[in-house]
């Protein structure tokens, strides 16, 4: 349970349910995430992010870090990188695009783009879990991110 402080939270941006449900899984197996938000396609995410669309009035939302795919509907995964990257709210908020594209030029744009990380999805099970765990692992427990996630303003 998320108490106080830092948000927990996980924003996972993801199109594919057999994807999702695995994540969401192993995640919860490994008791490492108070919250996961799901966003099935790059507009929602960006909405989620900036509070706007359906979520008009609710205050952005800063998780913790993002899981990112990169081939979305609606909005692709490298325009929403640019987004979250391109506004002084979101961008420390570390992202990690997670996809099947081992495309070199993806990889570059993302990280040209400010990506935190690139991982090409594995495709065996045993493996697709055993990363996100580690990715769980590394950003939820281990990983140090600004206190405030770079919400604070600036003294004056």
């Amino acid at each position: 349970m998320n108490s106080g402080g830092a948000v927990s939270e996980i924003l996972l941006v993801e199109d594919n349910p057999n994807d999702v449900e695995l994540i969401l899984h192993v995640f919860q197996w490994c008791n490492l995430a108070d919250r996961i938000h799901v966003a099935w396609n790059g507009e929602e995410a960006l909405d989620y992010l900036f509070g706007t669309g359906s979520y008009e009035g609710k205050p952005g939302m800063k998780p913790k870090v993002i899981l990112l795919d990169l081939k979305l509907p609606k909005v692709d995964g490298l325009e929403v990188l640019r987004k979250i990257k391109g506004d002084s709210s979101t961008r420390s908020i570390p992202v990690v695009v997670f996809t099947s594209s081992r495309e070199e030029r993806d990889i570059l744009d993302s990280y040209n783009l400010g990506v935190n990380s690139y991982i090409v999805k594995p495709v065996q099970f045993d493996q697709f879990a055993n990363v996100i765990r580690d990715l769980g692992l590394y950003w939820q427990v281990i990983n140090q991110p600004p206190v405030d996630n770079g919400t604070r303003k600036k003294a004056e």
